[in-house]
């Protein structure tokens, strides 16, 4: 039953918000469908130029999904999907639902032994991807349960005109497939939907699983997030309640990837299950991304910190018209002060009329659950829950609450809360706890206090974790792989201050006795690192160490090595200050 006592006090100047929803009780493939049939001729998509409306994603994703059906994809199945933001994944994800299967999101950058663990750990039975990665599927199919691969190519969704130039230049690097490889290209999956007359869909309710999104937890140890369709409808309510301003048709930029907790639940799911319009972006730039928000007119577009301190820089924005904006949001990594004053007035200077806003969430609640208000800004603090969603702040590892303004471990609980991880039941009774409230709790592993106003301020990890372009990048992970090479003895992984990616990796190495400390003794390493280790997550440095610092109880000392890459970087900034004074 709503509350229709208890309000949003934020929400004031933009008329009276409930602090309760309803919440659509069907399926992800159900919520889309019914705004389809609402607005059937509006664009529900824009692919490289490429427009497409809900009457056609709808029949294309029930095509899929027959197809899907023939080929032997049963309810419960796991289908992975390893593309970009690209028209086949909307049509497979929500094709996939349809038939009452689950839907196994990947970065399809992942290496080969990433790609092998996804999915085993999600036990699928058919993966799609692009004709460029269909090498890495092959290397590593031998070792799955997987029965059938579709192959999808980008030429086949593009317009004319920019399919002949994607075919003399991106098109050309791709290597050709066999033309006898156990795969069934995309066209022709589509067809063999022809034999499927009925039967093809399954209803599920609102608490089946639905999706797999993966994560390092508390732990740092990839893990499968098995998510509901409840989890991503109630996103979908839930994001359209705290941005008011929304109308359907607004255009959102999806510029984060489809894999991902913000680009599927926000960017995708929350426009397409309210009537927006999506801006799919396979591979973006700064540039490309600043040109796309004013040449289509953007109204709402999502980013991580250091995307928008690009963004600043760059020439061709000197003169742009960002009026068309109705939110701009920052997530994936704090948000500094001074960038977001910079942001501000860079709006400001564009006749945009509104500021960046804040976003926390985990990938455990799909992605962000507390938003900075349109009207009102606290400094350093990202804002206040969902309607529907808790936060409180404790006694790290417990359920005792700690006064307003104290430090504490940030609890997350609401519709959005995952059902498990998936083969980690242990993990699952750690992170979800049941507390005398009667409400289940995400305990974050993340540091942060609450005012007496509600507003929330991030304070840090707990969890060792690095954050490189707004990807979660987990050391002891990567120190794994360094320490399996044959040539290493011993690695320590930290992140270090950049520019651009906010942190980039770096990886100390102590070899084995007799391994000489050369180029080539790097290069093998590095070699081995790429076969195993995501392209994002690559370590950009790597530094030879004859020892490397320990603690008290002989672990290393990875502090140490982080305080020393800081002090560096501090002498290297001042003598940047002494020659700009002495210009001066």
């Amino acid at each position: 039953m709503a509350d229709t006592q208890v309000r949003t006090p934020w929400i004031k100047s933009l008329g009276d918000m409930p602090s309760h929803l309803e919440y659509f009780r069907g399926s992800l493939y159900e919520m889309v469908d019914n705004v389809a049939k609402k607005y059937p001729d509006y664009v529900a998509f824009d692919f490289m130029g490429k427009p497409t409306t809900y009457r056609h994603m709808m029949d294309m994703i029930n095509q899929c999904a027959k197809s899907l059906r023939t080929i032997g994809v049963r309810e419960g199945d796991r289908v992975t999907i390893a593309l970009p933001n690209c028209p086949q994944a909307i049509f497979m994800f929500y094709a996939v639902n349809r038939i009452g299967a689950i839907a196994n999101m990947i970065h399809p950058l992942s290496s080969e032994n990433e790609i092998e663990f996804y999915l085993n750990e999600s036990k699928s039975i058919t993966v799609i991807t692009l004709d460029q990665f269909y090498h890495k599927i092959e290397a590593i199919r031998q070792n799955t349960s997987i029965v059938n691969v579709i192959i999808a190519r980008i030429k086949d969704e593009l317009a004319q005109p920019l399919k002949t130039g994607y075919m003399l230049t991106e098109g050309r690097k791709i290597a050709k497939i066999p033309a006898d490889a156990p795969v069934i290209m995309w066209n022709e999956f589509i067809r063999l939907g022809n034999a499927c007359f009925w039967n093809y869909t399954v209803k599920k309710e609102a608490d089946d699983p639905a999706v797999i999104l993966y994560s390092g937890g508390t732990t740092g140890t990839t893990k499968g997030i098995l998510l509901t369709n409840y989890n991503f409808n109630a996103l979908a309510s839930q994001v359209i309640a705290v941005n008011p301003m929304f109308r359907p048709g607004d255009k959102m930029l999806a510029a984060m990837p489809v894999f991902h907790g913000f680009g599927l639940g926000v960017c995708i799911h929350t426009m397409l299950a309210n009537g927006g319009r999506c801006l799919l972006v396979p591979r973006f730039t700064p540039k490309s991304y600043g040109k796309l928000v004013v040449k289509q007119k953007c109204n709402f577009i999502a980013g991580v910190p250091t995307l928008f301190e690009a963004l600043l820089r760059l020439p061709s924005m000197e003169n742009a018209d960002l009026s068309s904006l109705k939110g701009v949001f920052s997530g994936g990594d704090s948000l500094s002060i001074e960038l977001k004053k910079k942001m501000d007035k860079f709006l400001y200077d564009h006749k945009c009329a509104i500021q960046v806003r804040e976003g926390y969430g985990t990938t455990e609640t799909v992605t962000a659950c507390c938003l900075t208000p349109p009207h009102i800004y606290k400094e350093g603090s990202i804002g206040l829950p969902f309607p529907d969603t808790y936060i409180k702040i404790v006694k790290p590892n417990t359920d005792e609450e700690v006064p307003y303004g104290e430090e504490g471990e940030i609890l997350l609980a609401g519709p959005t809360v995952m059902r498990e991880y998936i083969k980690h039941p242990e993990e699952t009774a750690n992170t979800l706890r049941k507390h005398a409230d009667g409400l289940t709790w995400v305990y974050t592993g993340d540091l942060g206090t609450m005012d007496d106003e509600g507003f929330v301020y991030f304070k840090g990890r707990s969890k060792r974790m690095i954050i490189t372009a707004g990807y979660n990048v987990y050391p002891a992970q990567l120190e794994n792989i360094i320490d399996a090479c044959e040539l290493v003895q011993m690695s320590c992984v930290i992140g270090v201050k950049d520019d651009y990616r906010m942190q980039r990796v770096k990886a100390f190495v102590m070899v084995k006795p007799g391994v000489p400390k050369n180029d080539e003794t790097k290069e093998a390493i590095l070699a081995h690192c790429r076969k195993n280790i995501a392209k994002y997550a690559m370590p950009r440095e790597l530094e030879f160490r004859d020892e490397l610092p320990k603690t008290l109880v002989g672990k290393v000392a990875y502090r140490v090595l982080e305080e020393e890459e800081a002090k560096k970087a501090a002498e290297k900034a001042a003598e940047g200050q002494d020659t700009t004074e002495g210009q001066k």
